[in-house]
């Protein structure tokens, strides 16, 4: 079967450069749509040009251009967005309504994967404020492309390994402490783990298959559900140490969270529900969606003990 041809919307951000690494490690024609008012962000435009040389095609389009999106959507078969829903870089999920406006008018998209990636919202519907805001925005997008009668798959990849791992799930840690861990309550709520690059590895892989057409693809690999607890467990035997442990109690990571600015209590409130709720893993997927590691076990996926091992 011949490969879809890709676009890859804010393919210069955290996961999005991922993405566009493995779009082309899959041998899809790869197009990145390169903003024409980045400025002097010179980072950006230098990965751009490396993925050029990588064998991408930089297409110029805007969110603030209707046609320019139009045009770019025209040259592909499958839309991936990228761009930022976490607050505290910036949030941007409602821009992608612009999008669908343009895959709409452009009328050949066999597949839209928006910018998700993390917990699915529909399963949100009952989450704390301020955090639910990135949950409903979600949704509306989700709503908006299916008004449209858009293909689509949601991806809902969990923790992204880099902010949980790194900080043994600590809230504002991206470094494993040889000393000390706070422990989220009892520390024995399961999440799920994803190393970045096998988010975007499962995400691609997922674009050409009938069986992920209209459904949500959640990424459980079997080894990575762990609690907080385990995690710790992990890194304490790759250092041969045991940390010193204390624990925050619901009530005080609430109040605590209170204290602190608009962004980092959206970010707390994902943090809540996660760690204290086991939002992630307490629940079955059921039929109407599919698992990404019993759909491609041809995929290495990276383990916990695998991750850690590069802080040591």
């Amino acid at each position: 079967m011949e490969k879809s041809k890709v676009l890859i919307i804010g393919g210069t951000g955290y996961l999005g450069r991922r993405l566009v690494k493995a779009s082309l490690a899959q041998a899809h024609e790869t197009y990145v749509l390169q903003r024409p008012d980045m400025g002097v962000d010179i980072e950006k435009v230098q990965m751009l040009l490396s993925f050029k040389e990588q064998g991408a095609r930089l297409v110029l389009g805007s969110f603030n251009d209707h046609q320019s999106l139009v045009d770019a959507v025209k040259l592909v078969d499958v839309v991936i967005c990228a761009i930022s829903g976490v607050h505290i870089r910036s949030h941007q999920i409602l821009l992608q309504l612009k999008l669908v406006d343009a895959i709409k008018e452009a009328g050949n998209i066999k597949r839209f994967l928006p910018s998700e990636f993390g917990t699915d919202p529909a399963r949100m519907e009952n989450a704390m404020e301020p955090g639910r805001v990135t949950f409903d925005d979600k949704m509306v997008v989700r709503k908006a492309i299916q008004d449209a009668g858009i293909p689509f798959t949601y991806v809902s990849a969990n923790c992204f390994a880099g902010y949980f791992l790194g900080g043994l799930c600590q809230p504002g840690s991206i470094l494993p402490s040889r000393d000390h861990v706070v422990l989220l309550g009892d520390g024995n709520q399961k999440a799920i783990y994803v190393d970045e690059d096998d988010i975007a590895m499962y995400t691609i892989k997922t674009i050409d298959d009938p069986r992920t057409l209209n459904k949500t693809l959640y990424l459980r690999p079997p080894q990575n559900i762990l609690s907080q607890r385990e995690v710790v467990e992990v890194w304490e035997k790759l250092i041969g140490k045991q940390l010193h442990k204390s624990s925050i109690s619901k009530e005080e990571f609430l109040a605590t969270m209170k204290t602190q600015n608009y962004a980092e209590q959206v970010g707390l409130t994902h943090y809540y529900h996660v760690c204290y709720e086991g939002c992630l893993a307490n629940f079955e997927i059921g039929d109407e969606a599919e698992e990404a590691s019993q759909l491609y076990p041809e995929i290495n996926y990276t383990t916990v003990h695998e991750y850690m091992k590069r802080y040591l």
